[in-house]
């Protein structure tokens, strides 16, 4: 019988985000394909060092020891790479002992279709044109800041620190659009207004949903995953965004509502393995000190690219 990937939690992820590609990529853009795939195959039994998302997959895969003969997450190596060009990631992942098995290895071609057949319910690369394809088709999907500090959160009690922007990524963009469109007296009034009517769904509110069903697997004060809000949101608004959270059936254990102050401290206080925001005015200073995803949700931002 084959394997179900309907059951577990499904993270694909890209061999940039996973591990630090980025003197690899730089061959790539420099000298083109050919001087990169010789340089892999030259250095194929030489580990590669640790990217902006290993932490955060080594500490997804530790969830499987948790719960006998259960398997909570599955991780999925997506890559535009060839399969000749691969074996160096394999390697790696084997000299790191990650429990990963599965890869979709598609030589240039677009990535999406393949998140769907693999069932994934969040999508990580350093590729800014597949993070957006994803996100177009609908699903979680975050452009990994390959220059994101490492974190160490959770490290001692192995617990995954996850932070949330609100609009735009757990939300739908309504909200953020009038702010940007009509200012902050026209936002706060339009949510002041609107605080019993849950906000759309964004593109994170699923992957959300789930991780609230991880969670509820274990007893609260011992629930291996804590998530945070981080939004600029601040009085009047923060009432509507709790009530819709509240209306989803999902619980954030901890939410700041920062009214336009700065993310970075409150994300390096939280601990996050992953902080997923849409725009660079916050994932960038957020990167000096926890790993940081753009989710390139609005039209305007000016996601990084290269190599995944």
């Amino acid at each position: 019988m084959a394997y179900d990937l309907s059951g577990p939690l499904v993270i694909g992820i890209s061999s940039r985000a996973l591990f630090d590609l980025e003197k690899e990529n730089r061959i790539f853009e420099t000298e083109g394909l050919e001087a990169y795939s010789n340089y892999q195959l030259a250095h194929e039994k030489e580990p590669l060092p640790k990217g902006a998302a290993f932490q955060l997959t080594q500490a997804f895969l530790r969830l499987n020891d948790l719960i006998p003969d259960k398997r909570l997450v599955e991780v999925i190596i997506m890559s535009r790479n060839s399969p000749d060009t691969s074996l160096r990631i394999f390697n790696s992942v084997a000299a790191y002992g990650l429990d990963i098995t599965r890869a979709a290895l598609v030589g240039g071609a677009e990535v999406t279709p393949y998140l769907k057949a693999f069932k994934a319910d969040l999508f990580l690369s350093a590729y800014g044109p597949d993070v957006r394809e994803a996100i177009d088709a609908g699903l979680a999907a975050g452009q990994i800041l390959t220059d994101s500090a490492r974190s160490d959160g959770g490290a001692d009690d192995g617990r995954i620190n996850i932070a949330f922007d609100g609009d735009a990524v757990l939300f739908s963009a309504e909200s953020e659009r009038i702010f940007q469109s009509s200012g902050i007296e026209a936002f706060q009034a339009h949510e002041r207004a609107e605080a019993d009517v849950p906000m759309n769904e964004g593109p994170f509110a699923h992957f959300l949903k789930l991780l609230s069903n991880l969670q509820a697997m274990f007893p609260q004060s011992a629930a291996p995953i804590r998530t945070a809000l981080v939004t600029s949101r601040g009085a009047p608004a923060h009432e509507r965004a709790i009530k819709t959270l509240r209306n989803w059936n999902v619980r954030v254990d901890e939410a700041f509502f920062l009214a336009g102050a700065g993310k970075r401290d409150v994300l390096k206080a939280f601990g996050a393995h992953i902080f997923f925001d849409d725009q660079r005015v916050h994932t960038d200073p957020a990167s000096e000190v926890v790993p940081s995803a753009l989710v390139p949700y609005r039209m305007g931002d000016d996601p990084r690219e290269g190599k995944a």
